[in-house]
């Protein structure tokens, strides 16, 4: 259990400093014969910070209970 709390915390932390990704949407598109057509879209996805403090919160525990279970 400790284990998996430290990489809540860390997984946590990185929430709070990368903020959104962005994932690429390829879509099919009919041959044109010499034409070339390309159709990717870039769609970011963000969440708030309060996800990535709630997922340190929970690593927290995590750490914690994980600690008190071996004495």
């Amino acid at each position: 259990m400790k284990i998996a709390g430290i990489v809540f915390v860390i997984a946590g932390i990185l929430a709070i400093l990368v903020g959104e990704f962005r994932s690429a949407n390829n879509h099919q598109v009919p041959d044109m014969g010499l034409i070339q057509v390309d159709d990717a879209q870039q769609n970011p996805v963000s969440h708030p910070p309060v996800v990535g403090i709630a997922t340190i919160a929970g690593g927290g525990v995590l750490v914690f209970v994980g600690a008190r279970k071996r004495r």
